[in-house]
């Protein structure tokens, strides 16, 4: 007896605790995850993991810039879909599309049919091969933008999380690349892409994966 209510308080504790959620199998997870098995897997294997392949990266700012307006489920289903049209975000595969391409992906319904999201990852490949021909390889462009101590929280539960939308890194980030061209890269995209990407590690305090995301 003694047992089961010590486990229905623990489960209790971490359903109640800010920006957590229990999952089936008792780990703890930032609530956002909700119960969608594919968010769940997202969130456990990737979400926060930090990245150093440039293909990846390139995905995942394009996907971001489709996201916009969207939630990311609806980006995630649609994932493999999105590889399989866009080369698999091949940079200078997708640098070479032509307007045909653009009206095959503005029909298909397997995407997000917005035609300048389409043309912005088009016009964002090309944008990529020039700056790896200036700066370099895009993961060293990209992580130099990694935000600092003084831009993270010192506590980080979910109200923090509900209001960290960008940082000043993020906005320089954001800004060097519309100056060289890109675009669907603002602030806030820019900062949810350093989420996901590993730049800063915003599991919540108790999440599971927070220890094994960390990059300092």
């Amino acid at each position: 007896m003694l047992w089961w209510w010590l486990q229905k308080r623990r489960r209790s504790a971490v359903i109640n605790a800010p920006g957590l959620i229990a999952g089936a199998d008792r780990k703890n997870r930032c609530a956002w995850v909700g119960s969608d098995p594919l968010y769940i897997r997202y969130h456990d294997t990737e979400w926060g993991r930090p990245s150093y392949d440039g293909r990846y990266l390139f995905e995942k700012i394009c996907l971001e810039g489709f996201q916009a307006g969207l939630s990311w489920i609806t980006i995630l289903k649609k994932r493999d879909h999105f590889r399989a049209v866009f080369a698999d975000f091949d940079i200078h595969a997708v640098s070479r599309f032509t307007d045909k391409d653009v009206v095959r992906l503005v029909i298909d319904p397997g995407i997000i049919r917005h035609r300048g999201k389409i043309e912005s990852t088009i016009n964002n490949a090309r944008r990529a091969v020039e700056l790896i021909q200036t700066e370099g390889p895009l993961p060293d462009f990209l992580w130099r933008y990694v935000p600092p101590p003084s831009e993270r929280p010192e506590r980080f539960d979910g109200p923090t999380l509900r209001t960290l939308t960008q940082v000043p890194s993020s906005l320089r980030l954001s800004r060097d690349l519309k100056k060289r061209g890109w675009t669907f890269v603002g602030p806030t995209t820019m900062y949810a892409f350093m989420q996901a990407v590993g730049m800063v590690n915003d599991h919540v305090e108790g999440c599971c994966c927070r220890n094994a995301t960390q990059i300092d």
